[in-house]
């Protein structure tokens, strides 16, 4: 039999969240693959459990390496469980390489939820929740931060980014540019823990607020695209799209209320333009 891969949410901030059973899978585990051995031992000291499994790290610096090596102990039928240091493993932080190689090899992979700094902080936000898109970190280059912005400047979902402390006024700057100064946002800092702090505001306000320095892990909500503007439309293309809709053979009180609903105008306007083109 092959083993079991657990993914676990951990604390990501106060440790009276981590849920029950990650001290259970601590106990438990026959390998517990940390992304920093040392935070993960406080952890466990906090739970007041004992890992009686193999402690090995698992980190970006050596992910690609360590996974085959993994694999083959869930392989042999170890219980692995992977934690990183804070929230759930593969949101922006190691996993992912681990869960594809197990799924390629038909290994067991389940999980045990926990703490998230993204669902988190949108509750927070304020802001829509109904759908949403992670967008992990921005690049630290302006032009490619820039870049990847645009790619979602029309977006109509809440987006969700991480940022670090070093960068987030340039972040907010950037965002302020390509959303414009008055899209709404929350800068989240410090979730769950002491300090804890929920910004919102105007995008540029956020920005000259940032200039001062923010402290902490920071995710930051962003308000999506509003629906856009109906297009302009002059009497005589109105006319003409009746006239194009009528030779399809719709009749034309239905291809008078099709076309004023697509331009956001009243039927009337439609209805006399129309008669204007006959007439013309």
């Amino acid at each position: 039999m092959t083993g079991v891969l657990v993914l676990a949410g951990t604390p990501i901030g106060d440790p009276a969240d981590a849920p029950p059973r990650l001290s259970a899978e601590l106990a438990a585990a026959d390998i517990v693959a940390a992304e920093d051995t040392r935070r993960l031992r406080r952890l466990a000291a906090t739970l007041e459990v004992t890992p009686t499994g193999r402690i090995v790290s698992y980190f970006e610096g050596n992910e690609t390496a360590r996974t085959p090596e993994l694999v083959e102990a869930l392989a042999g039928g170890a219980r692995v469980l992977l934690v990183t240091d804070a929230g759930m493993p593969s949101v922006s932080d190691p996993g992912y390489r681990l869960v594809a190689a197990c799924v390629e090899r038909d290994i067991t992979v389940t999980a045990v939820p926990g703490p998230s700094a993204v669902l988190t902080a949108l509750a927070l936000s304020g802001l829509p929740v109904d759908r949403f898109c992670f967008e992990g970190f921005l690049p630290r280059k302006q032009g490619e931060r820039l870049s990847r912005l645009r790619e979602v400047a029309t977006d109509r979902r809440t987006l969700v980014y991480f940022e670090s402390t070093h960068r987030i006024a340039e972040a907010l700057a950037a965002m302020a540019e390509v959303f414009g100064p008055e899209r709404r946002a929350a800068v989240c800092r410090e979730l769950t823990k002491t300090y804890e702090e929920v910004r919102r505001g105007p995008l540029a306000e956020l920005a000259e607020w940032s200039r001062d320095g923010v402290r902490g892990e920071i995710t930051v909500v962003v308000e999506g695209a509003g629906e856009p503007a109906p297009e302009e439309l002059d009497d005589a293309e109105l006319a003409r799209r009746v006239a194009v809709r009528e030779s399809a053979g719709e009749a034309r009180k239905a291809a008078i209320a099709s076309v004023a609903g697509e331009a956001g105008v009243p039927k009337r306007r439609v209805f006399d333009a129309v008669v204007a083109a006959k007439r013309a």
